[in-house]
């Protein structure tokens, strides 16, 4: 039994929404950390940044060094530190970002990327427990349950490719990748 299979039109066109919305966060924290565009990754004091800046992906930075150095406190800090700059937890970051990303815009594999997606928020939140505003539950855990409940729903049939997608062989033998 599928969520929402027999949803209103107008359900189903907001959890496109989301589905788009969310995939659109990872999707631009891979460009973002990729080519340091100037946001999170190459924040500068002025707001101004260079193209390739040197924290950028493409330019030798590390995607992961400045918030697993800087970001991380909790009880889980000294962990999550000791992964910064290393390249596995670089390369598994970054395909992570984009896989979820594409997944979720495009209405594919939803199961493996909404999956993904929660699992990523659930490390983030314990990276930075505590949160800042809520001890118990903040935006991380919010997102983790928002791409759970995409990956359960018809979300990418409705303005994505969704219904191709379950029509392909690949996913006919693999229901993993629904």
């Amino acid at each position: 039994m599928k969520l929402f299979q027999k949803a209103p039109k107008p359900a189903a066109k907001l959890l496109a929404l989301l589905r788009i919305s969310l995939g659109w966060i990872f999707l631009w924290a891979f460009v973002d950390k990729l080519f340091g565009l100037g946001f999170a990754t190459c924040h500068t004091e002025t707001g101004v940044t260079e193209l390739l800046c040197q924290n950028a992906w493409l330019s030798g930075g590390s995607p992961t060094t400045g918030f697993l150095t800087h970001g991380t406190q909790g009880p889980f800090a000294g962990i999550f530190q000791a992964m910064a700059g290393n390249p596995i937890v670089d390369w598994l970051f970054m395909l992570g970002l984009l896989g979820i990303g594409v997944s979720l815009i495009l209405g594919i594999a939803m199961k493996l990327g909404g999956w993904s997606a929660a699992i990523m928020m659930v490390i983030l939140y314990l990276a930075t427990l505590s949160p800042e505003n809520n001890p118990i539950v903040d935006d991380h855990i919010v997102y983790a349950f928002a791409a759970l409940a995409l990956a359960y729903s018809d979300a990418g049939k409705t303005f994505g490719l969704g219904e191709w997608w379950a029509k392909t062989d690949l996913v006919k033998k693999n229901k993993w990748l629904a």
